[in-house]
């Protein structure tokens, strides 16, 4: 692998974004950190020999994105692969109730920061030489099937998928490919309920399988490093036992 491929990662301090940024580095990349809190940025960056360089950045603000990417190309020139994973959540609460500012603010997180993001790599990727490159956006199971009382999160997951589709289309003729990871139960601070149980369709409450968020680096790292000419336009990693097949 080219050590000069340069990966951004958002959301990459912690969870996921930190497995696939550690995982992106070892494949050879040169990997920009970003995300709200330098502390974790700066730990993961140290971890990584050189190849990881810490960016603060709020997804969810468009000022902050256009700065961000804006040191991307200052600093490195180009962007090779982009993985869009930072996200959110909302308390469990049925649709009628959902407060407007909590809605709001996972859109804006989940998926207004996702096509903010999108835009400013797509231009970047259109004009930087040799031209192209990869958008890998993190979904979820949810972009599928809904989990009880989750109305924000599932309604933006669902969103992602389709902007992961227009934008595999659109890229097509600027080598511009775009794929989507939709993971189960990875163990991170997100999932930490399941291990003591989470709300079931069936109302029941049920401890849920999770699995080491190492895996979904890796498997980020495979789809960043494909040729152009090959896409994985959908995975999806999953607990070999978590209640998705079927889920309801």
């Amino acid at each position: 692998m080219n050590a000069t491929r340069i990966a951004l990662v958002t959301g990459a301090g912690t969870g996921i974004g930190k497995a696939a940024a550690l995982a992106l580095g070892e494949a050879g990349f040169t990997v920009v950190l970003a995300g709200r809190r330098a502390d974790p940025l700066e730990a993961v960056a140290a971890a990584m020999e050189g190849k990881g360089h810490p960016v603060t950045a709020d997804v969810s603000d468009p000022a902050s994105v256009a700065a961000l990417f804006d040191t991307v190309k200052q600093r490195f020139g180009r962007l090779d692969v982009l993985f869009n994973n930072a996200g959110g959540w909302s308390p469990a609460t049925p649709i009628e109730d959902i407060p407007l500012e909590d809605w709001q603010h996972v859109v804006n997180v989940n998926l207004t920061g996702v096509f903010l993001c999108i835009q400013h790599a797509m231009r970047l990727m259109k004009t930087q030489d040799p031209k192209g490159g990869r958008i890998i956006n993190n979904g979820s199971i949810s972009a599928y099937a809904p989990r009880p009382l989750t109305g924000p999160y599932t309604a933006t997951k669902h969103a992602v998928l389709g902007l992961t589709r227009q934008v595999a289309l659109e890229g097509r003729a600027h080598n511009i490919a775009c794929g989507q990871i939709d993971i189960g139960n990875a163990e991170t601070d997100m999932t930490a309920k399941m291990k003591t149980g989470v709300l079931q369709a069936s109302g029941q409450i049920m401890v849920e399988p999770t699995f080491d968020p190492v895996h979904a680096g890796r498997a980020v790292a495979h789809m960043a490093s494909l040729p152009l000419d090959a896409n994985v336009l959908s995975m999806t990693l999953m607990a070999s036992s978590a209640p998705f097949v079927g889920r309801g």
